[in-house]
């Protein structure tokens, strides 16, 4: 894939830059969801991140539909169908899965109603369209596809070495030298911003940028865009909560607290 590359406040954009020092390393977020370069003031990441759980819960409870109300009729069938596969097209137009959940999910419901329909032309009698309508797989699909958080690191800006790191894995430091190099050494770096970048071999950056410091968070598979605001409002609540140590140049990790530890404590995406 050819790496697109915009300034990370504006996210609107697909086009790269003209000049070449303004071109930041990261892809913008999807254009269709909320400008995701501002700051959340009134959320915390915390209550970010219970408000996606609860989310996926609900989402994960629809995807199942209990026997006592299965359709009673092809039509009836045909046209449940119909309104998950618009269920499904405003998740991801309000940034809740990602594309390989889309295509995944979309694509089931899209074969389960092409059989029955089939079915239906075939012998209007047969039964055999229940089968086809029972639910299932859609909830494997949706975790199976769900991007999975690898690692992530903590900097002050220019200062080459992480002030926090954790996750699963191991950072692929030189990787991420290239793109802080790339950033810091930006003309007109903005203050605040968010941006993702496909790294290759499946895995994804998000980047969530601050006046004092920067996260970095790899994942594997594309990130949703609610999986990259929650690395945005938790690394908020990074500079709000320290600061003055940030202000004052400070290194001691006794002076800090990790808002970004709960992307690896509570494994997002797990």
């Amino acid at each position: 894939m050819t790496d697109q590359t915009d300034k990370p406040n504006s996210p609107q954009s697909d086009k790269a830059a003209d000049d070449s020092s303004l071109r930041s390393p990261i892809r913008p977020v999807h254009p269709d969801t909320e400008d995701a370069t501002r700051p959340a003031p009134a959320k915390s990441g915390m209550i970010a991140k219970a408000a996606q759980l609860s989310t996926e819960k609900a989402i994960a409870d629809a995807d199942s539909t209990p026997q006592d109300t299965m359709p009673e009729n092809p039509q009836a069938a045909l046209e449940l169908l119909r309104r998950k596969m618009e269920i499904v097209a405003n998740e991801f137009g309000e940034g809740k899965i990602n594309r390989a959940q889309f295509n995944a999910i979309y694509g089931r419901y899209g074969e389960q109603r092409t059989i029955i329909e089939t079915l239906l032309k075939r012998n209007p009698e047969n039964p055999a369209w229940k089968q086809a309508a029972a639910p299932g797989h859609t909830s494997f699909l949706r975790q199976h596809f769900e991007a999975r958080l690898v690692y992530f690191l903590v900097y002050q800006h220019n200062i080459s070495a992480p002030l926090m790191m954790g996750g699963k894995q191991q950072a692929n430091m030189d990787q991420i030298s290239g793109v802080l190099q790339a950033l810091w050494s930006m003309n007109k770096r903005p203050k605040i911003g968010l941006a993702r970048k496909e790294m290759g071999s499946g895995q994804w950056l998000v980047l969530a940028l601050g006046e004092h410091s920067v996260t970095l968070a790899m994942f594997m598979l594309e990130p949703s865009v609610a999986q990259a605001t929650l690395v945005r409002d938790l690394h908020n609540d990074f500079e709000r909560a320290n600061r003055r140590s940030l202000s004052n140049g400070t290194r001691s990790l006794d002076r800090f607290v990790f808002p970004q530890r709960a992307l690896a404590e509570n494994d997002i995406g797990g």
